[in-house]
């Protein structure tokens, strides 16, 4: 079983600058960008897990990742996929696929907010 997370370059600079700018730890912005990119699941353009390494992001521990909604994040991603995953296809693969998706609609969440208020209030909506 992989409980290592390596996640490309971008993925490291945009999770320092949104944390520099809204003080919110990676962990938790790694979480919101999952869940945007789950919201956003489209059947017709389905995800492809990711199954390279990346050498340039940054290296996370499962547990810190998911946290206690581990087993939230496995059922919601496993829907996303359609199909029943194994731990190794949802962790790191699916659950990175996920990630990178959404983590680029966090940061045009955050560029068109202009603000952390307006931010957050986005993300609950």
């Amino acid at each position: 079983m992989n409980f290592t997370l390596k996640t490309s370059k971008y993925t490291k600079e945009t999770l320092t600058q949104l944390h520099a700018s809204t003080g919110i730890t990676p962990n938790i912005l790694i979480r919101y960008a999952v869940a945007l990119s789950l919201r956003n699941n489209d059947s017709s353009n389905p995800i492809e897990p990711i199954t390279k390494d990346f050498t340039d992001g940054l290296v996370l521990n499962r547990s810190t990742v998911t946290g206690e909604y581990d087993y939230a994040f496995r059922a919601m991603v496993t829907q996303a996929a359609g199909k029943e995953l194994t731990d190794e296809e949802f962790f790191p693969s699916y659950f990175n696929a996920h990630l990178e998706r959404g983590i680029r609609a966090l940061a045009s969440e955050y560029k068109s907010a202009g603000n952390y208020e307006k931010f957050i209030r986005n993300l609950l909506i």
